[in-house]
């Protein structure tokens, strides 16, 4: 960043009990511009139901709020829960962004899905591709997308004022990082891309996707760069690389897969876009047997 005052911007925070996903309204304070981070379409994975009364809500507020959205801002391909983009977009306008390592997800799960040669694996679903260290702005507010990989090859970092987007790669201290043992994931490059978080200026504010309320505290979503540094319970002062490497794999060896992998992948790599229906005007998602035994 250039500026020597950063940005503090206005983030409204948004939960889908579901999924246990936090998506953010992020608004720069010195006009009506902003941003929505990691948004969420309801999905029933029984009946194939898709409903948007999450996105929904986040477009009442923008709309209450008179905000104009700049950006649909992705972290990364989620496996855990299906992107409301395109329908917000529809709504409130704004382009939908992700990490230019994108294509390295498609590619790696459009084989998996048996995707055929009409699944572009260019990323050009989406309306803009991040690169390292990308600098872009909301309304004045200087913005930097910084590409932290480890939990999947596309995960990014946004750095919005003094509000830093971490998506899946840090929890709340107490709960630790993110599994790395997705195809493309590696836990000793994950623990790099902590340490660029952890660089940043230690008051600036963290902001989870996802809050599992370990030992049974209350619900949290907000932290800061020193609180990471001092307390995080796999990456803070004094835990060393190979450490954390031994424990996250060690630890990853025993979680289940996400209950809404198959579903959120096949949309996530598409944008949030559904695939192309077919001759009766539905549209269908895939389930790989064994691809992930």
């Amino acid at each position: 960043m250039t500026n020597t005052i950063v940005t503090k911007p206005e983030v409204a925070a948004f939960f889908d009990k579901d999924s246990n996903t936090f998506s953010y309204v992020v608004k720069d304070p010195t006009s009506s511009s902003c941003a929505i981070v990691d948004s969420v379409l309801d999905f029933d994975y029984a009946s194939g139901g898709t409903s948007y009364k999450g996105a929904d809500s986040i477009i009442e507020y923008v709309t209450t709020h008179k905000l104009k959205v700049e950006w649909l801002i992705e972290t990364h391909v989620h496996a855990d829960h299906l992107s409301a983009a395109p329908y917000i977009q529809s709504k409130v306008g704004g382009k939908i962004g992700i990490g230019e390592q994108i294509t390295i997800v498609q590619d790696t799960f459009g084989k998996i899905f048996n995707e055929g040669t009409e699944f572009k694996l260019d990323g050009s679903q989406f309306d803009h591709l991040f690169h390292d260290g990308e600098h872009y702005q909301v309304g004045s507010m200087l913005c930097t997308a910084l590409h932290t990989p480890g939990h999947t090859p596309a995960c990014f970092t946004h750095v919005l004022g003094d509000a830093v987007f971490v998506g899946d790669t840090l929890f709340m201290p107490d709960a630790g990082t993110a599994r790395a043992d997705f195809p493309g994931g590696d836990a000793g490059t994950l623990f790099d891309s902590v340490q660029k978080i952890l660089a940043l200026p230690e008051d600036h504010r963290i902001f989870m996707c996802h809050d599992y309320c370990p030992n049974g505290r209350e619900l949290e979503y907000e932290t800061t760069v020193k609180a990471q540094r001092a307390l995080n319970i796999h990456v803070k002062k004094g835990i060393s690389k190979e450490t954390f490497v031994e424990l996250r794999e060690t630890r990853d060896k025993t979680l289940a897969m996400p209950r809404l992998i198959l579903p959120s992948l096949q949309i996530n790599m598409r944008a949030g876009h559904m695939p192309e229906p077919e001759n009766n005007g539905l549209s269908y998602l895939k389930i790989p047997l064994n691809a992930f035994k």
